[in-house]
């Protein structure tokens, strides 16, 4: 406490970040210097410019250019893990309540922004990064792959229905990572909110007694992202 009896406020001046809190600094930084530049033009400069700080502390935490794009995906890959885990932790037991979340997840504007976005864009799009996103990625890709394939069979289970919802999980991907992309390159971009109605259009052709464009079919939600 300092002399009024109030808490002291922590010190977040530069010299006193802690390794931890250096190091989101810098990846953040990253996320920004990659969104604005690409990621083939990001350099260490460019990042400690972003960051406010020497050349020579991003160079101390991360050594490399390589180094910090890996971390980088690493630290966007378990975000994105995180969201939508702990999304799904918070839903309702019925396969349709667990597929809203799901789907609703990714359009969270915690990890939905354009920065993010952007980055994402980048590091999918250099065939350099693939061989470092599949070894980074790849096992939370399946994770998310078969968790919505599940969701999926269930539903069609439930329905008493056809469908492959191996191909229907699929599809769903697809158009989230679709909505993802056409916010990142159309001229003029439709926003969060009409990219969650795509998806959730694309799940009410398949699930038509659980969703609407909406989410939830018959319910009203209050989803992170409104119109």
């Amino acid at each position: 406490m300092d002399d009024t009896g109030d808490i002291a406020k922590p010190d977040t001046t530069p010299r006193k970040q802690s390794r931890a809190a250096r190091r989101q600094q810098l990846i953040e930084a990253t996320i920004d210097t990659i969104a604005a530049q690409g990621y083939a033009r990001t350099t260490l400069t460019d990042v400690a410019r972003q960051a406010g700080i020497s050349h020579g502390l991003v160079n101390f935490h991360f050594e490399t250019k390589e180094r910090l794009l890996n971390e980088t995906l690493q630290y966007l890959a378990e975000e994105y893990r995180q969201n939508w885990t702990a999304a799904l932790a918070a839903a309702g037991p019925s396969p349709a309540e667990q597929l809203d979340a799901m789907l609703r997840a990714d359009f969270d504007p915690a990890i939905c922004t354009k920065a993010r976005l952007s980055a994402w864009c980048a590091f999918w799009g250099e065939a350099q990064c693939r061989p470092m996103y599949q070894a980074l990625c790849g096992s939370n890709d399946d994770d998310y792959t078969r968790t919505i394939e599940e969701i999926c069979a269930q539903l069609v289970a439930g329905d008493g229905g056809g469908g492959d919802p191996v191909r229907i999980a699929r599809l769903l991907r697809i158009t989230t990572e679709g909505v993802w992309l056409d916010m990142m390159t159309m001229t003029d971009p439709y926003d969060a909110a009409e990219a969650m109605r795509t998806t959730f259009t694309c799940a009410a052709a398949f699930f038509p007694r659980h969703f609407d464009e909406n989410g939830l079919a018959g319910r009203r939600r209050s989803g992170v992202v409104r119109a």
